[in-house]
């Protein structure tokens, strides 16, 4: 089996290499590794996973050629190109919205001013709202606004996703189902140090194994069938709204965290789905 993982380009600060092992681990020393921004001909490959493709966001018109590119060459990815690009765009939500998916509520503004704060503060009847690039990865740009807080000037006048702020990410947490070849394959539940409300482990966020609500997996599978192709890898980011019902947060099919260390069999079912999607 010949596999290549995209990992990111040579200047990005953040450490891939120990998510990188973790791979290794799984398929052995003959795993490839190519950065994304300059991975050459990938036409040789049994299938190209972009596991490891962070920054992407940051380099979003080279990506989208990227993807072109790879799609044209006729490249195995995984996922399929059709699918990476439309989960590129976090406005794929509206996709879901519109496909009658329970989602975080969101407005999509094309250049946020504080006329689009105070228009989705009265649209959501809410105080404090949350803010987010249409395109980004981590938490990059994302921001909690409470009333009379200015627009961050980072993000002012880009294109930003506004949600509500949802008070179950402090009270319950964010869970996260994992589904490989269309299977469950284990779920998390990620929370938030006090006062802060993303759940990512550089920001203190902390995540256990837990066993996924039956909801939870309805919702799952009802928003991965709105993918323009069935995803071979996923992940299904979602919380409790104050009525108890599931709601989407984001669909993660480019390069997500899989967190195989909290699952049962230690990513055995990943390994396993890849060789055989491959052979």
């Amino acid at each position: 089996m010949n596999l290549c993982i995209l990992t990111p380009q040579s200047d990005y600060s953040e450490r891939w290499q120990p998510a990188a092992s973790e791979f290794q681990r799984l398929f052995g020393p003959q795993l490839a590794f190519r950065q994304w921004t300059d991975a050459g001909d990938l036409s040789a490959f049994d299938l190209v996973l972009p596991l490891l493709a962070w920054g992407y966001p940051e380099k979003a018109r080279r990506w989208f050629d990227a993807l072109d590119a790879w799609e044209a060459a006729g490249v195995r990815m995984a996922n399929p190109v059709g699918t990476l690009r439309w989960n590129t765009d976090k406005d794929y939500l509206l996709d879901l919205q519109s496909a009658g998916v329970a989602i975080v509520p969101t407005l999509e503004a094309s250049a946020l001013v504080i006329e689009d704060v105070e228009a989705a503060r009265e649209a959501f009847g809410v105080a404090d709202l949350v803010i987010k690039p249409s395109i980004s990865a981590g938490a990059l740009g994302t921001y909690r606004l409470a009333p009379g807080q200015p627009i961050p000037f980072d993000v002012l006048e880009r294109e930003m996703l506004i949600q509500p702020m949802m008070p179950t990410i402090a009270t319950e947490g964010e869970y996260s189902l994992f589904q490989f070849g269309g299977q469950l394959s284990h779920a998390i539940l990620k929370t938030p140090v006090a006062g802060d409300f993303r759940v990512q482990p550089q920001y203190g966020g902390r995540e256990v194994p837990v066993e996924a609500p039956a909801a939870a997996r309805a919702l799952a599978a009802e928003a991965l069938a709105c993918a323009p192709a069935p995803p071979l890898y996923a992940r299904i980011d979602m919380l409790r709204d104050e009525a108890g019902q599931f709601r989407i947060m984001e669909l993660e099919l480019i390069e997500p965290a899989l967190f195989l260390d909290l699952a049962p069999d230690q990513g055995a079912m990943f390994a396993g789905m890849v060789r055989g999607w491959v052979g």
